[in-house]
């Protein structure tokens, strides 16, 4: 699960520790490690489906914006809030996506095969349709120049504003 994500990350950076740590306060705090009763609603099993049969179940009507093979990813508004819902081909391509995403920050719900991305609270809300497990994370800021990845800024699904 979570864990097993975040060791495999601890082995491309110097961050790993701090990751597994924020990682697990995010799952304590999801599984309702904190006070009050409807912090821990009903949980339904985790979804699986295309990108369209998990929007059905998260009550949206996917906008897309990326069709690949390898990755589907849409734009969903809810009145809960937005977010963005993406599929992949593969666990691989799961794994480098939320590896990339993590450097932005946010918080996650993760299934196998997909990922919902918004603010916190559309994230939670979101759980108690499609199942899946909460990861945060927080924004890596570098200092120095702006380096490679000039347009890394701009992919959509890393912020949920």
């Amino acid at each position: 699960m979570v864990t097993q994500l975040e060791i495999r990350r601890g082995r491309r950076s110097g961050v790993g520790t701090a990751a597994v740590v924020l990682a697990g306060l995010a799952l304590l705090a999801a599984c309702g490690g904190g006070g009050a009763g409807d912090d821990k609603p009903h949980v339904p099993p985790t979804a699986t489906g295309s990108l369209e049969q998990l929007a059905t179940k998260a009550h949206c009507k996917p906008n897309i914006q990326t069709d690949a093979q390898e990755l589907r990813q849409a734009n969903c508004m809810t009145g809960d809030g937005r977010y963005v819902l993406a599929t992949f081909a593969t666990d691989r391509g799961q794994r480098e996506w939320i590896n990339e995403a993590n450097d932005y920050g946010g918080s996650y719900l993760v299934g196998r095969k997909w990922v919902a991305v918004g603010e916190a609270n559309v994230v939670a809300a979101l759980r108690g349709r499609l199942g899946g497990t909460v990861e945060t994370a927080s924004p890596h800021h570098h200092s120095g120049s702006g380096g490679s990845g000039g347009s890394e800024g701009g992919h959509s699904g890393h912020h949920a504003s």
